[in-house]
C-alpha cells in the first residue's frame, strides 16, 4: 500500500522558513495547519523574538558605536561587522536544527518561545 503526501510543507520545513523574517513566523502562527504543530509554533515564536532581540541590540549597539567613529572610525566598522556576523551565525544555526527537527532552545528566548507556543 503506498503512502499519498499531504500537500503544503512539513513541519521541519515550516519551522525553517519561519526563521527568514518574522513575516513567515507570523503567517504559520495564524494559518491552519502550521498553526496546529507545536514545533511550528515553537519555532515561529523563538524567530519573532529573535529578530525582536537582534533589532533592539543592533539599535543600540550602532547607537554607542557612533559614537565611537569620531575616535577610532575601524573600530566601528569592524565591531559593527562582527555583530552582524554573530546574528547570521546564530540564524543558520537555528534554521539548520529546524529543519532537521531538533528543538534547540536558545537561550532566555527558548523558554519564552516555549511558553508562547504552549509546547
Amino acid at each position: 500500500m503506498s503512502e499519498t503526501a499531504q500537500p503544503g510543507l512539513s513541519d521541519n520545513g515550516a519551522a525553517a522558513i519561519s526563521y527568514v523574517t518574522f513575516l513567515p513566523a507570523i503567517i504559520f502562527l495564524v494559518l491552519p495547519p502550521y498553526n496546529a504543530s507545536a514545533y511550528v509554533r515553537f519555532h515561529a515564536w523563538q524567530s519573532i523574538l529573535f529578530n525582536v532581540l537582534a533589532c533592539a541590540i543592533s539599535l543600540g549597539a550602532g547607537m554607542v558605536l557612533a559614537m565611537t567613529v569620531f575616535f577610532a572610525p575601524y573600530t566601528f566598522l569592524v565591531l559593527s561587522r562582527l555583530i552582524w556576523l554573530c546574528w547570521v551565525l546564530i540564524w543558520i544555526f537555528c534554521v539548520i536544527n529546524a529543519f532537521n527537527g531538533k528543538r534547540f532552545k536558545l537561550p532566555l528566548l527558548g523558554a519564552i518561545a516555549e511558553k508562547q507556543a504552549g509546547a
